[in-house]
């Protein structure tokens, strides 16, 4: 029975950290922004990354009011589908006024 118990801990970790590393990428989120907003936008991620703290970006993802966002700071741009939305977050919340990291985009 603890053998069982051991397998199915391991088995659940091993699912709980590659399902997190799955889910998104802040690097694929500089590439989306990099590849079909910078030029639209004219200026770069990181400039758009720091017009909110962490806590801001989440609470404007997780509102779903992203793409109001993006518009709202460079209209020009088309929104953004629903599967490179998560990327495009990951990217703005990890180069974030309040997170001390710098994008190169």
């Amino acid at each position: 029975m603890k053998r069982l118990i051991k397998l199915f801990l391991v088995v659940l970790m091993g699912i709980g950290i590659f399902s997190t590393v799955a889910l998104a990428d802040a690097t694929k989120g500089q590439k989306i922004f990099s590849n079909e907003m910078r030029k639209i936008c004219g200026f770069s991620g990181n400039v758009l990354a720091k017009m909110h703290k962490q806590a801001e970006w989440k609470v404007i993802f997780e509102s779903g009011k992203l793409n109001e966002e993006l518009l709202k700071q460079c209209p020009n741009v088309k929104p953004l589908k629903e599967a490179d939305l998560q990327h495009v977050y990951d990217f703005l919340y990890n180069y974030a006024i309040d997170s001390g990291n710098t994008a190169t985009c």
